[in-house]
């Protein structure tokens, strides 16, 4: 009997045992499956984040260069306009109303008729009065292929080249027409043939015409400018962006579909093959963009576009996606190493029963360690490091919150740091740092009820919930905004030195739906009014209306 009732008791013994190792098993399976899940969890909303930061980064610094071009085209313009207008140019052309220009320029051999100076002394005399002045007014143009003067068909009259005078540009009618129309329903005159390959100099340049007309208002000839855009390409080139190495800039004409430049010289005047790009070349995008394609060398790129309105023209930030992705990936692998070590305690901590207590202890310090780690990782997907103030993610995530009303509606104004890559330049990073910052501390103190984003490197948007639809609502933030203005316009102190920076500002009103699209309206409303924006002519706009 005793030895019936050993085995009995070592077989209950044995089916408790068996039945707490059971239990523990499903504990463990349990935190195993639980700790994967978050761990998943976590995985892709980091990535997705941090890949959604990439592309906006991206995105900023391509809308920034465009920006840059787009200035570069329209100091040309300017420049080409003012040599327009000199009376030299005039009196030239006024010519071609009494005599034919044929006459005073030799077109085989380029330049001046010999037998002019005796037939026509006082026409000559016009004519190398606007040739000195031509001359003249180009040499205090940098990168500079010719300014010319020519006749309603082209025929080169004064050219900072004189070896060029004598030759008509346009020979083909049809050409000629298309030159002539684009001047005729040009703004003021102006034709921009855009970014061209010279035929003069096989080289890339900006080229444009202006018509010249008589008193009666009817045209009597042009004058044109060519501009080398090597200098241009190059200063973008230079332009580091932060976490990139490898990038390059591509322009793409949405009328043909040609690129205009390309960091490949070959496929410049060259259609474009991507379909991406023909696709929003055609659909000439109101808003910034992205997308992925493979290139000629087998590795996956990522593009970001922006579309250059009053051009027509597609430009785009390319570079490799693993460089555009890095934080990407090593966040991704932060978390799956630091998930795979949770793992790991969570096998150590379960078969170690005698010391439970001490590994509760390491499990709560883990788990807490976590949450800092999130805690951080939040902060730098939804703060900006430099200003700590709020980034272009928080803004757009915030408005999804949001509900506006015709009685409490949202009011949004926008400081935009003019020429802002100029400070870096003149007075260093660490003064641009300290504009920014210092920026950042006004908003704030000027909005005390508001929100401060920063939605661009130079750009900030301030967003403020409207007590009601009052004029003293609208008189509150209109204040506001120009007392944060007459701070921001001082001299500000930087490491660099004193620096007086210059904003441009704009104001809305919306009541309905909001989107990230407020920022897109904020400046075109600044490109579409900059002098308003400039000095202190603050307008609300109410989008509602």
């Amino acid at each position: 009997m005793s030895n019936s009732k050993d085995i009995k008791e070592k077989q209950e013994g044995t089916q408790v045992k068996e039945k707490k190792i059971s239990t523990v098993t499903v504990i463990l399976i349990v935190q195993l499956v639980v700790m994967a899940a978050l761990i998943l969890i976590m995985t892709i909303s980091v990535g997705r984040l941090t890949r959604e930061n990439a592309l906006n980064h991206m995105a900023t610094i391509t809308d920034e260069r465009a920006q840059i071009i787009q200035n570069y085209v329209v100091n040309s313009e300017k420049t080409l306009r003012s040599f327009s207008k000199a009376s030299q140019v005039k009196d030239l052309l006024e010519l071609s109303k009494k005599m034919d220009l044929h006459e005073l320029v030799d077109e085989e051999n380029h330049g001046y008729a010999p037998d002019a100076y005796e037939k026509y002394p006082e026409e000559m005399k016009i004519l190398e009065a606007a040739q000195a002045y031509t001359v003249d007014f180009g040499n205090d143009v940098d990168n500079l292929e010719g300014f010319w003067i020519g006749s309603w068909e082209t025929l080169v009259m004064t050219q900072t080249n004189p070896a060029v005078v004598g030759m008509t540009t346009r020979t083909d009618p049809e050409r000629l027409k298309q030159l002539q129309d684009g001047m005729l329903n040009g703004n003021d005159g102006l034709y921009n043939a855009g970014i061209i390959i010279s035929p003069a100099t096989n080289k890339q340049i900006l080229s444009m015409y202006i018509e010249v007309k008589d008193d009666n208002g009817d045209p009597i000839g042009l004058v044109g400018l060519g501009i080398f855009t090597d200098q241009l390409v190059n200063n973008l080139d230079s332009m580091a962006i932060r976490g990139i190495d490898d990038f390059s800039y591509s322009m793409v004409n949405s009328a043909d579909n040609k690129y205009i430049f390309n960091s490949d010289k070959s496929l410049v005047t060259q259609e474009a093959t991507n379909s991406d790009v023909r696709s929003f070349a055609a659909a000439r995008p109101s808003q910034p963009g992205s997308f992925e394609y493979k290139g000629a060398d087998g590795k996956d790129y990522v593009s970001t576009y922006t579309y250059i309105r009053d051009y027509g023209w597609l430009m785009m930030l390319d570079a490799p996606k693993s460089e555009v992705y890095e934080m990407t990936s090593r966040m991704i692998v932060f978390v799956v190493i630091f998930g795979i070590l949770i793992l790991g305690l969570i096998l150590v901590f379960s078969f170690l029963n005698k010391r439970q207590e001490a590994a509760n202890r390491k499990l709560s310090k883990q788990i807490q360690k976590t949450e800092k780690t999130k805690e951080s990782l939040s902060t730098a997907m939804f703060m900006d490091i430099l200003t700590n103030v709020s980034n272009r993610v928080s803004f757009s995530m915030d408005l999804e919150k949001i509900t506006p009303s015709k009685d409490h509606p949202y009011y949004f104004s926008m400081f935009n740091i003019l020429d802002f890559s100029s400070i870096n330049t003149a007075y260093g990073n660490d003064a641009g740092d300290a504009i920014l910052v210092n920026t950042a501390d006004i908003l704030r103190e000027s909005f005390p009820d508001g929100t401060v984003y920063r939605t661009g490197s130079d750009e900030f948007v301030v967003a403020v919930s409207a007590a009601d639809n009052s004029q003293t609502s609208y008189q509150q933030m209109l204040r506001q905004t120009k007392d944060a203005q007459g701070k921001l316009m001082g001299p500000q102190s930087t490491p660099g030195g004193v620096v007086t920076a210059t904003y441009k500002i704009t104001m809305v009103k919306k009541s309905d739906e909001l989107n990230s699209s407020v920022i897109t309206i904020l400046k075109d409303i600044a490109n579409k009014q900059p002098s308003k924006t400039l000095f202190g002519q603050i307008q609300l706009i109410d989008l509602d209306m």
